[in-house]
């Protein structure tokens, strides 16, 4: 019989999959709703933080409480390092994998960036005002 803690391990892994996806690909969500774009900010800078600097992931943390429950050890090395780099991502890619992954986030600021711009010069009239 599986576990409730297993359940919720398992459920934590597809979060935190979901989450890194978002922190890659959720700035295009702004090219739609640009009020989105500052909840990706935050993640965006929270990723990069929690990769350069040690900070635990609360997502990893939660994880290992789980995986704690089973009577597992924590995660060795982190999310990443565990369910990543080595076996989705070669680890001599690591560093293509980071500037692309930059690459993309700037790519989907910028045309973010565009779409709000032309979204005000394309204005309805009945939305300019007048002087």
């Amino acid at each position: 019989m599986v576990s409730t803690a297993r359940i919720l391990a398992d459920l934590t892994v597809g979060i935190h999959i979901l989450a890194l996806l978002y922190i890659g690909l959720g700035g295009f969500l702004a090219w739609r709703w640009f009020k989105t774009i500052f909840v990706h900010v935050f993640f965006a800078l929270w990723g990069v933080a929690v990769n350069v600097f040690p900070l635990p992931c609360p997502l990893t943390a939660l994880e290992d409480y789980f995986r704690s429950l089973q009577g597992l050890g924590p995660l060795p090395g982190g999310f990443n390092a565990y369910y990543l780099y080595g076996t989705v991502i070669p680890r001599a890619l690591l560093p293509v994998v980071g500037v692309t992954a930059i690459g993309v986030v700037l790519i989907s600021y910028v045309g973010a960036y565009h779409r709000w711009r032309s979204r005000d010069h394309h204005a309805p009239a009945h939305r300019v005002r007048q002087a």
